[in-house]
């Protein structure tokens, strides 16, 4: 059984990114409604939300908030 991990992601628009997962698909996933939580509210500002990166397998942003690979696939529509 294969993790899913994500290997890239690119901002899109909004609070949209393109997702490239390890099972070679490629997903866009719509975070808007999921920045909820005390640890998610900072995101809310878009230049914020704008700063991710992709490490530990999944999109990770400057104070540590992280959406585990699954849920993204989960929420996410194929590209």
């Amino acid at each position: 059984m294969q993790f899913l991990e994500i290997t890239k992601a690119e901002y899109m628009d909004n609070y949209r990114l393109r997702l490239y997962f390890n099972t070679g698909e490629v997903r866009i996933a719509d975070l808007e409604s999921s920045l909820v939580g005390e640890v998610f509210v900072p995101l809310r500002n878009i230049e914020m939300f704008k700063r991710f990166t992709v490490k530990f397998a999944t999109v990770t942003w400057e104070n540590d908030a992280d959406f585990a690979p699954e849920y993204l696939y989960d929420i996410s529509i194929a590209a």
